[in-house]
């Protein structure tokens, strides 16, 4: 018994040391599995890496502004166009790769049936990169009530 003597007798008493033999095997074990193991762990294949004087930048879409005033006149990159016009520059867009992202601002007073009829153009000929462009200068108070927030109808 690791805790008691071998006498059995009424003056026996408890072993206070710990058995240090059992502690020690165990040690001697994974020293011996960590030795064995080690050299194994490093080892690797050499290969000579091809060295690159740059990494390739993909091209970046151009982007198209699509700027819609109150009246319902229609301006691609800053130039006025009417509906026939949209469509065509819509069509040949559609055709670039990689393809061109649409920004479209749109006049706040603008009935938003404009908007949805140049969103659905550009989505008939397969125009789906289309991003709204807001002006970050025109916030609401957040302390007015809602009713105050918008102008009724």
């Amino acid at each position: 018994m690791a805790f008691g003597g071998l006498n059995s007798g009424a003056r026996a008493q408890d072993m206070a040391e710990i058995n240090m033999i059992p502690l020690i095997d165990v040690m001697l074990v994974l020293l011996v599995i960590f030795i064995i193991t080690a050299p194994l762990l490093t080892h690797a294949v050499k290969v000579e890496l091809p060295q690159a004087s740059s990494a390739p930048n993909p091209p970046k879409p151009e982007t198209i502004n699509l700027s819609i005033k109150a009246d319902g006149s229609v301006f691609w990159n800053a130039e006025p166009v009417d509906p026939a016009a949209w469509q065509t520059h819509m069509n040949t867009a559609a055709k670039l790769t990689p393809q061109p992202e649409i920004h479209i601002r749109a006049d706040g007073d603008l009935a938003y049936k404009h908007v949805v009829r140049i969103m659905s153009d550009a989505a008939k000929v397969g125009l789906t990169r289309i991003g709204f462009v807001t002006d970050p200068a025109r916030q609401q108070i957040p302390n007015t009530p809602l009713t105050e927030r918008f102008e009724p109808l």
